[in-house]
């Protein structure tokens, strides 16, 4: 299942189901079949709904239900609301492809991952702007593509081999970071991540049944339609497995939580640029970089 947020002509969010290229809005499944699925991600994972969602989908079909063709909808545009506006917890995973390190002169972890979090915050919807911040705290941002895995139940201490089942699905993210602040002193990693802005995730949840070959899944950082660094899931050095496992161990994950998982490759920022996350088997995610602004 897909499902991805659209925001209305009254500027309201609402959760909508995408479907055989068609979008249907889930308060039509409601008024229709007479369910009562919350009406945005975030809630209808808190609320434990997603199986049910996917239960009755399975078992009811669509045919009555009023749709939207996908193709009247721009994704990456002001149409396009936050897929979750406010996750718990936001875990980054940094130099998870050896390539990637290698960019930066640093060493690949590899006996844990090295873990950071982001405030929720950073967040933008697909098409908002990323903003670069005043130059007199960053002069250098970049931003990187990554699969981002959400959680969908409460969990601590998950078998790696279980790890499936506690995920609600995958999505695309945009992460950026203010290189030079980090280059200065590795310790200002969260700083350097933290800004408003610089984090878009979507612009849809799937669900893992639309994965069966994850590692194969590609993802790649690409600047004005310029494929800038590609690589597959499996040449990760931290599995997304693994690193559900990991953070369990840790802390209790909670639903809509968002564990990001690394990039292949960064690159810098300028106003005028449009940056995009292409991931096989996913919509684009891109966003538009603006300048930083005249005033603080």
């Amino acid at each position: 299942m897909r499902l991805g947020t659209l925001r209305d002509n009254y500027g309201d969010d609402e959760l909508c189901h995408v479907h055989d290229r068609h979008l249907i809005p889930v308060r039509h499944v409601n008024a229709v079949f007479g369910t009562f699925f919350l009406n945005q991600l975030d809630g209808l994972l808190t609320e434990g709904q997603l199986d049910d969602l996917l239960a009755w989908h399975a078992r009811e079909g669509e045919e009555r239900l009023s749709r939207v063709p996908e193709a009247s909808v721009h994704w990456n545009r002001s149409t396009h609301g936050k897929l979750l506006p406010h996750p718990r917890k936001i875990w980054g995973i940094g130099l998870n492809y050896p390539d990637h390190a290698g960019d930066l002169n640093e060493a690949t972890p590899s006996r844990e991952p090295a873990s950071f979090m982001k405030p929720d915050t950073t967040l933008i919807a697909p098409g908002e702007a990323i903003q670069l911040p005043n130059p007199a705290m960053t002069q250098r941002v970049t931003g990187e593509a990554e699969l981002a895995i959400v959680i969908g139940r409460e969990c601590r201490n998950v078998p790696e081999a279980d790890w499936l089942s506690v995920v609600a699905g995958f999505t695309s993210a945009l992460d950026m970071t203010a290189e030079d602040i980090l280059r200065r002193n590795p310790r200002n990693l969260t700083q350097a991540k933290s800004f408003d802005t610089f984090l878009s995730l979507g612009p849809e949840l799937v669900t893992p049944d639309e994965f069966p070959d994850l590692g194969r899944t590609t993802v790649a950082t690409v600047l004005n339609g310029e494929v800038i660094r590609e690589n597959t899931l499996s040449a990760m050095t931290f599995s997304p497995a693994f690193l559900v496992s990991y953070h369990s161990r840790i802390m209790t994950l909670l639903p809509g939580d968002v564990i990001l998982t690394g990039t292949p490759g960064a690159v810098v920022l300028a106003p005028g640029d449009v940056l995009e996350c292409r991931i096989s088997g996913l919509q684009p995610l891109l966003n538009p970089v603006a300048g930083p602004p005249l005033r603080e």
